[in-house]
């Protein structure tokens, strides 16, 4: 009888522990990243893309880009990732995806009147380039800087701030994914493989 409370209690044990794993792995990955390898990818005549990020977070205040739960650097890597496809190996050609900015900043607003409760806004900056390069060394670009803000109260639990950061971050990538194809639609439509669009310079 003694062995089998043993086994039991060993087995409780076992479960107990399986469970905290799992409420540990699920808690890890409770927010997606934004993915868009859904939509077609913008094939460039190049025979390569690189993803560089001249952004640095400063883990100091206001600046709290480093708390959301998937940052808009990594988003903005994602996308890359997702969106623009090297298409032309015969070419000594290539592009250059550059993050230059991603950062979020806090500042504690104080509410109008007694009524009200006092609040934190925070603005979200996401600001990139991409670069043709040919062999001969010229270059082709279009840039974009997009951005959103949000406002919450200032007593919002962390796990409900966590929401309104992800949300905000998924709002801003959807926005820069439209305008950036916008741009490079119009602006390095020469380097697009099967582009229809062809500009007279």
């Amino acid at each position: 009888m003694s062995k089998f409370f043993k086994l039991l209690g060993v087995l409780m044990l076992f479960i107990v522990g399986a469970c905290t794993h799992q409420t540990e792995k699920a808690a890890v990955h409770r927010y997606a990243e934004p993915r868009f390898n859904n939509q077609k990818p913008i094939e460039l005549l190049v025979n390569k893309v690189d993803i560089v990020s001249d952004f640095t977070p400063s883990f100091t205040k206001p600046n709290v880009e480093h708390l959301f739960p998937v940052s808009i650097e990594r988003a903005a890597r994602v996308w890359a990732t997702d969106s623009l496809q090297a298409s032309d190996y015969s070419r000594n050609r290539t592009a250059e995806f550059i993050i230059k900015d991603a950062s979020v900043v806090e500042n504690e607003v104080k509410a109008a009147d007694l009524f009200h409760k006092d609040s934190l806004k925070y603005r979200a900056t996401l600001s990139t380039t991409l670069k043709i390069v040919d062999a001969n060394g010229s270059v082709a670009r279009t840039s974009l800087d997009a951005w959103r803000e949000l406002s919450i109260p200032i007593d919002t639990q962390i796990d409900e701030k966590e929401k309104y950061w992800h949300e905000m971050v998924e709002n801003l990538i959807s926005d820069f994914n439209v305008k950036m194809r916008q741009n490079i639609e119009e602006h390095l439509n020469m380097y697009v493989k099967d582009n229809s669009l062809v500009l007279q310079y």
